[in-house]
């Protein structure tokens, strides 16, 4: 026999939606002024973004470092490589060429034309003039003085590409000022027309995206202000907006779904408002609580640009968490059931709900979806894995690791810019096949070495040494260049590389130049070591070596606090377990559909994008985090309203058939939301943005489905009533679970009204368990 439940006051969510309800006045106006305040100071203060060498790690970033601190700016590069059938065909041309990149007056330093080994193509390099950051806006004259050319030329068997740092800049500066606005004007209203269907009313379905908006909106300002202490990358607004829409409407979602569900139920305003901010509230916390934590594990990858989405997300999270049991109870006691306005012709659901809360309710109301096709839906797939649980826990478990089985190959590089481009962009097509005729030619390496004096006889015979020793090296090509900075003591050496760059040939080169020629050459004339091996290619390895070193702690971390956050909010053992396991069945299921459709092209161009050979190298560590936060959402929202079940005394299996058909429209729709989101981002034009979008529609897809109405159902119906088991010596952790303050408000307010409701969200309105007993 099950002890009575000892009845506490309310909860921290319950107090704050109360207040909120009492002074709604104040707590609107109050957000509204926060978030003009936060974003009118950040756009004061402006974006602080990161320096060259605070987004490399290792020797890169020490290399990068050393011309920082001299002073020495590395101009913008550019290539043009001429073809023709030979060198009385592709020589007039390149001289040609050359004039007219000179004549604009942006180009200086344009050295003679490199033939390829062929014969039949040169090499035409030159630098840009001035900073390299703004060479991308000035770099226009440049492309159409080559483009000039190449017309002029058409059609007597002459090609004329143009490739280097700053064309592909002013490319990128474009395509994400288009990405960023096309994100932003296409998941908002595509989030509308998903919560219309979901809620069949404009206001309601308007109350999420608003306060998923504002949440960004006010994020960002904070963001811009806090990235003068910790300096943020350009992708990292598209990555807060991407998870400020996704939590801030599923948060808003759970909640208002509560609420609306008590008002069909029979509840009077006051009282769906209480239990819908005891319960939903509660578990919004518990969920915002849990991805801020896991989020702030990226903290110990050591890479800024991961610390940088760490403080984007936790601070859109925390608001958007912030404004879902504040701003969102004042809005919904002010709009009454006014938040039913404009509601659609065709969803025919508000004679239901006008005639739930004219009757009362005494059993025959509808809560949780039933009624609804959500509802029709869960109580059709709960059935069979109900009653056959072992078979379909096996049956899931092999469909999640059949998904995964991609990843045990899983490559993952930095991919240089003419990757990010979609195929068929004129500057990914020169670049490839500059790469092809002159390898290493974009992307040499590069040795940055500083001494005592870069004049002395020693230095001098060093770095005649190193180049001859490279130029005769199979590992790489003759066109080895050297710059000395006589005032900074600082020599700078251009090596091209074999292979293309990502290939093994371009990483065996570059570790030949780490392990044998840059330490017997260039070591021993260096001031305290300072040689260091950079460029495109070393900076991809150095990255790639710091995830994987960063990667084992921030798995440890995030599955750590996920475990005890899940222990004490369910007070459960075997719970806590489950929600780590199952977290990490989608992740894994993630990194595998990313691996078959990135790496090896299955299914890409049914999706819209296009196999690189690789999985961007920050992607599985970015993913990893984030799927452990928001598959939190819906972990906690399912088990939450099994946990109120259980706790008003219905056999663990009714209970997960009333929990999961109580939430499954919300889930449902929550998801298709994320999936929708996360699936416009992966139309943008860059290819990690496209691979982010992806890899975490697919997942939360799964995750919702797959995971939580099958998997997650049929696990815990195996372990019955072992599921809420917790050691003795565990019983002393705080009882943060969820219902009780819920049940305590229920059976209080139904009891003064004289509706006969008791219990949160009602069993007795739930449709008869298909689970047999």
């Amino acid at each position: 026999m099950r002890r009575p439940r000892r009845l506490r006051g309310p909860g921290l969510a319950a107090r704050l939606g109360g207040w909120s309800t009492r002074h709604r006045r104040t707590a609107v106006l109050g957000w509204l002024l926060f978030v003009v305040l936060a974003a009118t100071l950040g756009g004061v203060t402006g974006v602080a973004e990161v320096t060259d060498s605070e987004g490399m790690s290792g020797d890169s970033a020490r290399a990068q470092r050393i011309l920082e601190d001299a002073g020495i700016e590395e101009p913008a590069g550019e290539t043009v490589m001429v073809t023709g059938a030979g060198p009385e065909v592709w020589k007039p041309v390149a001289a040609e060429v050359a004039r007219a990149v000179e004549a604009t007056g942006e180009a200086e330093r344009t050295r003679r034309p490199v033939p390829s080994e062929d014969g039949r193509a040169a090499l035409l390099e030159f630098r840009m003039k001035g900073s390299a950051e703004t060479a991308g806006d000035r770099v226009q004259p440049v492309m159409d003085a080559v483009a000039k050319v190449r017309e002029a030329h058409r059609g007597e068997g002459v090609t004329v590409r143009q490739y280097g740092q700053a064309s592909a800049d002013k490319w990128l500066g474009e395509m994400l000022g288009d990405d960023f606005a096309k994100a932003e004007w296409t998941a908002v209203p595509v989030a509308l027309g998903i919560l219309l269907v979901a809620f069949g009313a404009l206001v309601a379905a308007l109350l999420p995206v608003a306060l998923a908006v504002t949440a960004f909106v006010a994020a960002n300002g904070l963001l811009a202000v806090a990235s003068h202490q910790l300096h943020i990358f350009d992708t990292t607004s598209s990555v807060m907006l991407l998870m400020g829409l996704a939590v801030g409407i599923d948060y808003c979602l759970f909640y208002l779904r509560r609420e609306r569900d008590e008002r069909a139920a029979g509840r009077d305003a006051e009282t769906a408002l209480r239990v819908a901010a005891a319960t939903s509230g509660r578990a919004v916390l518990v969920s915002g609580l849990t991805v801020m934590v896991a989020m702030a594990g990226l903290f110990l990858s050591g890479l800024l640009m991961f610390k940088g989405f760490a403080v984007a997300t936790i601070l859109v999270v925390l608001i958007a968490m912030l404004g879902s049991v504040t701003i969102l109870p004042a809005l919904l006691s002010w709009l009454g059931d006014r938040v039913e306005r404009g509601r659609l012709p065709f969803t025919g659901r508000g004679r239901r709900r006008r005639g739930g809360r004219r009757g009362g309710r005494q059993g025959g109301g509808q809560v949780g979806g039933q009624g609804r096709p959500g509802g029709r839906i869960s109580a059709a797939v709960l059935r069979p894995v109900l009653a056959a649980p072992g078979i379909f826990a096996v049956l899931a478990t092999a469909a999640m690791l059949a998904l995964a089985a991609p990843t045990l190959g899983m490559k993952t590089e930095q991919l240089a810019l003419d990757k990010q481009m979609p195929s068929g962009s004129p500057l990914r097509e020169s670049a490839e096949a500059i790469g092809e005729t002159f390898p290493g030619g974009p992307a040499p390496a590069r040795i940055v070495l500083k001494t005592e004096d870069v004049d002395a006889p020693r230095v001098r015979a060093a770095l005649a040494g190193f180049t001859e020793r490279a130029r005769a090296d199979r590992h790489f090509g003759s066109a080895v260049t050297t710059t000395v900075h006589r005032s900074a003591d600082v020599a700078e050496i251009s090596v091209p590389l074999a292979g293309d760059g990502t290939d093994a040939a371009s990483k065996a080169a570059v570790e030949r130049l780490r392990g044998t020629l840059v330490p017997e050459t260039l070591t021993p004339v260096s001031l305290h070591g300072q040689a260091y091996v950079s460029g495109d290619t070393a900076g991809s390895m150095d990255f790639d070596g710091q995830l994987r070193r960063g990667i084992v702690p921030v798995l440890l971390f995030i599955t750590t606090v996920t475990f005890l956050l899940m222990l004490v909010s369910f007070r459960s053992l075997p719970v806590a377990l489950a929600s780590v396991v199952l977290n990490l069945l989608s992740v894994g299921a993630a990194f595998g559909v990313m691996t078959a459709v990135f790496q090896h092209g299955w299914g890409a161009q049914a999706l819209g994008t296009e196999a690189v050979g690789a999985v961007e190298s920050w992607m599985p560590l970015f993913v990893l985090v984030v799927l452990f936060g928001l598959s939190m959402d819906y972990h906690v929202f399912v088990v939450s309203r099994i946990r109120e079940a259980h706790r008003r005394g219905a056999p663990t299996r009714a209970a997960i058939g009333e929990g999961v058909r109580a939430t499954a429209g919300a889930v449902t729709g929550a998801a298709v939301i994320m999936v929708a989101v996360f699936a416009v981002f992966g139309t943008l034009s860059m290819q990690d943005m496209q691979q982010m979008g992806i890899g975490l529609a697919a997942a939360v897809l799964l995750d919702a489905t797959l995971v939580r109405m099958v998997l997650l159902p049929a696990v815990m119906a195996l372990l019955g009533e072992r599921n809420w088991y917790l050691p003795r010596m565990l019983r002393g952790l705080p009882d943060l679970s969820h219902g009780a303050d819920a049940d305590a408000d229920a059976d209080a307010a139904g009891a003064a009204a004289g509706t006969g409701v008791t219990g949160a969200a009602g069993a007795a309105a739930e449709e008869p368990v298909l689970a047999p007993r």
